[in-house]
């Protein structure tokens, strides 16, 4: 996660047109201050009540990590190794969440204090806490150590590690003990987090570093972390000169944008760029998220962002990924306590102790999202529609044990706090439905469809007067829905 504000790829800030939820009359009386379950998250409650006017027929089931055999999701389990956060506050959570993958920082610094003497109880916690919720832990092998002159933050240079032999034979050691600790557990590495502007460094960096993990764990799936695009081309230069550009197998990215559907042109540039060098390499959306209220630093800094538009971005992040097969990664679990203020990216709120507040809205919605798209769920792609609403929409199939799986929201515009629909007519090509059904992603709720309100017409359905807003709603087969059994 990048500590200024500007978006990995860059995009002119869009009017929000943001409609303020008011809550008059909602306020958390003193008997609701308790400790984790206790609060209660007001959002979530307007969220539940609201939704368009449509006969509820029941919930979306969710589904443990357990129950998934296989997935694309994987959630942010970051800044551990500095402790911003406490793996033990919600670790049953994330399995709860339905993710099958989760992205912790190795934390070189907070292993070995002493030189030559590691201590790995705490990333031993992490790493099979993770794997005991049927979520396999995938590690970011970052940052420096000062017992060697390197920095261990955010944004460190990796002169004082690679220019220095000392240093670097350190670095070697430490990576050898940890890939030889948990390559039973761990088959993803990412070599270090976010060294933008430092191209030839990291290059240096990231050799040394794959070809010793190639060594211990010869199947490992290596990772390049998000850097810039001339940073890629030197990188990419290096592994070709060298000979080694089957060194590698992914190629990560953070993609934070104010609109996250505007960002998948630079995304199919940075897909180009690498194809061309070995076109088996795959993108990998590795950490993204957005925050829920108004920051001042970090990536998304400077907007009036709030846990109704957070949920929404969150959402609609995952429904382009999806979209295009591409592997993804929410920002964050939980909120991080930095050394200057508490970060409000988390799925979980926390206070300034540590601890659990409440799930907030996009913590259902990644559950939703993470219970139904599933490894079984086949992106078809982009869907071509005519629509009767002049704003942009977003149209994306699936199928699902060959029944077609759309998604449909506006993503022409930055998420709003608004929780109102549009009436949208709609035909969608390519997607021809016998017993649709209605399900609002972020709620989970499922509505039926009037059978006057849409029509199947060969490959396509027409559909009258449609609820859209803001945020993915999907259109599925009632048989491949399954409802939630008991009370919400």
């Amino acid at each position: 996660m990048r500590r200024d504000a500007r978006p990995l790829f860059s995009h002119a800030p869009q009017a929000a047109g943001l409609g303020i939820v008011l809550l008059s009359g909602l306020l958390l009386c003193p008997a609701a201050l308790g400790q984790g379950k206790g609060y209660r998250s007001i959002t979530w409650e307007k969220f539940k009540v609201a939704g368009p006017e449509l006969e509820q027929i029941g919930w979306l089931a969710v589904r443990h990590a357990r129950e998934i055999k296989s997935s694309p999701w994987s959630v942010g389990c970051e800044t551990l190794d500095r402790d911003y956060a406490k793996f033990s506050v919600y670790k049953d959570y994330v399995g709860e969440l339905g993710v099958k993958r989760g992205r912790l920082q190795s934390g070189w610094a907070k292993c070995e204090k002493e030189k030559g003497v590691y201590d790995f109880a705490w990333l031993d916690e992490c790493v099979h806490g993770l794997d005991e919720q049927s979520v396999k832990p995938w590690i970011c092998l970052c940052y420096g150590n000062p017992i060697y002159g390197s920095d261990f933050k955010l944004g460190s240079g990796l002169a004082p590690l690679v220019k220095s032999p000392e240093a670097m034979a350190a670095w070697l050691k430490y990576v050898e003990a940890t890939v030889t600790r948990y390559k039973d557990v761990v088959a993803e590495w990412e070599v270090w987090n976010e060294p933008f502007g430092q191209g030839a460094n990291y290059a240096t960096l990231l050799i040394a570093t794959a070809e010793l993990i190639r060594k211990i764990q010869p199947e490992a799936v290596i990772l390049v972390t998000a850097i810039h695009d001339a940073d890629r081309k030197i990188v990419l230069e290096a592994l070709e000169a060298a000979g080694k550009l089957e060194l590698v197998n992914r190629w990560v990215y953070h993609p934070y944008a104010q609109n996250p559907d505007s960002s998948y042109p630079a995304v199919e540039k940075m897909r180009a760029l690498i194809e061309s060098y070995n076109p088996k390499y795959k993108v990998y959306q590795g950490e993204v998220g957005c925050p829920s209220i108004l920051e001042w630093t970090h990536a998304l800094a400077n907007y009036p962002w709030t846990e109704y538009s957070q949920a929404k971005w969150d959402l609609r992040r995952m429904a382009g990924d999806r979209a295009r097969g591409i592997d993804s990664s929410v920002f964050t679990i939980i909120d991080l306590k930095y050394t200057n203020m508490q970060q409000s990216f988390g799925l979980i709120r926390s206070n300034l102790l540590l601890q659990l507040i409440y799930k907030r809205p996009a913590y259902y919605a990644v559950q939703q999202m993470a219970g139904f798209f599933d490894g079984e769920v086949a992106p078809v792609g982009l869907l071509e529609h005519q629509s009767s609403s002049p704003r942009g929409l977003t149209v994306a199939g699936f199928r699902k044990q060959s029944s077609p799986v759309v998604l449909i929201w506006y993503g022409d515009r930055i998420p709003s706090d608004e929780l109102k629909w549009d009436r949208v007519d709609l035909t969608v090509n390519g997607a021809a439905f016998q017993d649709p059904v209605y399900v609002e992603m972020i709620s989970g709720k499922v509505y039926q469809l009037d059978k006057q309100s849409w029509t199947a017409r060969g490959t396509n359905t027409e559909l009258k007067g449609l609820p859209v807003w803001d945020s993915p709603v999907m259109l599925a087969e009632r048989a491949q829905v399954e409802l939630r059994k008991g009370a919400n």
